[in-house]
């Protein structure tokens, strides 16, 4: 299994770099599933906008799937080599992903070594539980279970700065699992292999 998590994951050059220095091949040969936020309609996932957004950071537009809520069977059983979630609001992602049942085509695809790339809201999704990211997204989609995927034992704090510091603190002191801070230029590398 592997991991890339950051705050801004393709956003700005440093997250950008750290991404593509820990793919298993170059960026342009790698064929990545990508999960749009909760924003995404019908519509905008025809229209090719996540494609040309991806294609932008090195992919080649042959090689980008983007799922479709409204149309998940399609996407349980391609020959990928990444997923990637990046940013938007964590509690309406993660629904999405939970009711269309791409939650676990995504921990299938890890577990059979996919690398699972997650910006923002995406490295939170990855993580043991999402509650405490309430503070910094507003959960208006009525999310009841707040674990994550689990494929990362902690907790992160995205966007990390000294505002957030007190929130750390207080996750720490609480003691359920392991917190992370990741500001806007550092990025992690999970590896179980």
């Amino acid at each position: 299994m592997r991991l890339i998590l950051s705050s801004c994951d393709f956003g700005n050059a440093e997250s950008a770099k750290f991404i593509k220095n820990h793919l298993c091949k170059p960026i342009a040969d790698c064929k990545v599933l990508y999960f749009p936020n909760e924003k995404a309609t019908p519509e905008t996932i025809k229209s090719g906008k996540y494609e040309t957004r991806l294609a932008s950071f090195g992919f080649q537009k042959k090689n980008i799937y983007v799922a479709n809520y409204w149309n998940p069977s399609a996407f349980f059983d391609l020959k990928i080599d990444l997923i990637y979630i990046s940013g938007g609001n964590t509690f309406g992602t993660m629904k999405r992903l939970r009711e269309s049942g791409l939650d676990q085509a995504i921990l299938n695809y890890v577990q059979n070594g996919v690398i699972y790339i997650g910006g923002s809201a995406g490295a939170h999704i990855a993580t043991a539980n999402i509650a405490h990211v309430a503070k910094y997204d507003k959960d208006t989609f009525g999310l009841t279970d707040f674990s994550g995927l689990g494929l990362f034992g902690g907790i992160l704090i995205c966007h990390y700065n000294e505002e957030r510091q007190a929130d750390l603190e207080e996750l720490k002191s609480i003691g359920t699992y392991s917190v992370y801070a990741l500001t806007d230029t550092k990025s992690i590398l999970i590896r179980d292999e």
